[in-house]
């Protein structure tokens, strides 16, 4: 019954913001188009319609919200200004009850909150669609009391996550089989995208293994500070890290003012971005304004703050190298091998023909270089090259997908901190070496001494494995022998027994012929 009313109520929201305007239209069906004109009698909407859904999906609650952020990730299916329009859905939920969120800590860690923390901040600092977040002071086991920040999972949202996903996955069957453009959107594998995403940061361990991994990768970078997590008292509900202090990215009047070298803030942005994608294929993934802060300590002045690390990207080394390569043929204006690289990688069918994919890419990329190379947007052109690469069949992989949305973050940022930002400029030498550790002697020994300590292990045992070789390979010469034994007999007892099988039928033969010549004397 729950789930009933649930969907009346999303029949309803569709219906207030004319968003059946944007799917009934579409439909094959006369009917529902009929029908799409009936409910627009008398209604005008004068707000774009990306808007109208964007407020909608903020009516509908957190869940909705959290889809048209994920959403807002996948340019290559969307209109651009309906992608452009989801991409300012922020986390604007309103904090659940503290008294809640003291019972959630108090049941994940089987204590009080007073016996947990020295003190606890009940009002809430920031609040989000998974989780929200305390200040609080916490005793470490030197007896130190150190400021710590609580994230605290929002109650019950497994079951009204999955009672939104299954309506989700509901209107998707219903979408892909009516609407024209129902298959080329593939609202299924998009629902499912998004259920992995929000399970994922349903587990906020997970959340806080991943900002460990990022904190090691950085050390050394001096350019990002990342929270410490306190693993005594992380578990899947709550976990406890590092308070950070930093002012928001937005504020630049006051991060000037404060003493940030703003031009150099946005050229690190580049360069820890380029360093999380091409040195660890593991970046920051949600990468929006309210999650980065800039120190203005002066230890750290200047210095990037991450925050939130619920989704985060991973790329292979053939990523990577696939990724490098279009770059820098790109801004070569080398379009063949840009195709050829499409086609070498598997995404676009081995019958596409390289000039036919060449003129494609040709027409997308050659516009760019009408202007200056610090207004190329590297984030549109990787957009722009997967919504070419969809007409040629090409399935677009979901960790190219997140690393376009967090490239379009950086830039904005980048170009919002510094407007005669030049992305390339900050980029190319960055790829250059890439490539260069990628193919030339640097690899060879990086290899070399990644791979020695197994060499070292092994050489002990070098002369008792060839041993064990030649002695397998006697053994299996032996066996073969035997085998090739066996079946000669086997051919030889097949001839005696197909030569008894011939006299026998002879003889047979013999008696029936005579048996035959008897009778025809007698007569």
């Amino acid at each position: 019954m729950n789930r009933f009313f649930r969907g009346v109520f999303i029949v309803w929201t569709v219906w207030r913001f004319g968003l059946h305007e944007l799917v009934l239209s579409n439909f094959k069906q006369p009917v529902l188009r009929l029908l799409s004109r009936v409910l627009s009698l008398g209604r005008v909407h004068n707000v774009p319609r990306g808007e109208r859904l964007r407020l909608a999906l903020e009516g509908l609650g957190p869940i909705f919200v959290k889809f048209g952020q994920v959403m807002s990730t996948r340019r290559d299916l969307l209109p651009e200004d309906i992608a452009e329009e989801l991409a300012k859905l922020q986390d604007r939920v309103p904090p659940f009850s503290s008294d809640i969120a003291v019972a959630t800590i108090e049941r994940a860690f089987g204590r009080s909150v007073a016996d947990v923390f020295e003190s606890f901040d009940h009002l809430p600092v920031a609040s989000a669609s998974i989780a929200q977040v305390h200040f609080a002071l916490l005793k470490n086991k030197e007896g130190e009391v150190q400021e710590v920040a609580v994230k605290v999972l929002r109650p019950n949202m497994l079951p009204v996550i999955e009672k939104d996903l299954g309506l989700m996955r509901m209107m998707a069957v219903w979408l892909e089989k009516l609407s024209a453009d129902g298959k080329r959107l593939k609202p299924r594998e998009v629902v499912a995208e998004f259920d992995k995403y929000l399970h994922d940061e349903l587990d906020l361990v997970r959340e806080a293994a991943n900002a460990a991994q990022l904190r090691r990768n950085m050390q050394g970078l001096n350019l990002v500070l990342i929270p410490e997590m306190h693993w005594d008292y992380c578990h899947p509900e709550v976990i406890v890290m590092e308070r950070m202090k930093g002012l928001p990215i937005s504020q630049v009047d006051a991060l000037r003012a404060a003493g940030v070298d703003i031009p150099k803030l946005a050229r690190d942005g580049v360069t820890l971005f380029f360093t999380q994608v091409f040195r660890d294929g593991f970046f920051h993934a949600d990468m929006h304004p309210g999650n980065i802060q800039v120190s203005v300590a002066p230890e750290t002045l200047g210095r990037y703050i991450s925050l939130d690390f619920g989704i985060v990207g991973t790329l292979t080394e053939y990523d990577k190298e696939y990724l490098a390569q279009n770059f820098t043929a790109f801004f070569r204006r080398d379009y063949k091998r840009v195709a050829e690289l499409h086609i070498e990688s598997g995404w676009v069918p081995a019958s596409t023909r390289v000039d036919e994919l060449e003129s494609a890419i040709r027409a997308v990329c050659e516009p760019y270089f009408d202007r200056p190379l610090k207004e190329i947007s590297l984030g549109m052109v990787l957009m722009r090259l997967f919504q070419t690469s969809r007409r040629f069949n090409v399935e677009i992989q979901p960790q190219l997908v997140l690393l376009q949305k967090t490239l379009l973050n950086i830039e904005g940022l980048g170009r919002q901190l510094d407007p005669e930002l030049d992305l390339w400029n900050s980029a190319k030498p960055f790829l250059e070496k890439w490539m260069v550790d990628q193919v030339g002697p640097k690899r060879f020994f990086k290899q070399l001494q990644e791979q020695a300590p197994q060499y070292a292990k092994l050489l002990p045992q070098l002369p008792r494995l060839m041993h064990d070789y030649l002695k397998q390979t006697n053994a299996t010469a032996h066996e073969r022998n035997q085998l090739a034994a066996l079946l000669a007999e086997q051919q030889r007892t097949n001839r005696l027994l197909q030569a008894i099988v011939y006299v026998v039928i002879g003889f047979v033969c013999t008696l029936i012929v005579l048996q035959a010549l008897e009778r025809f004397q007698q007569i």
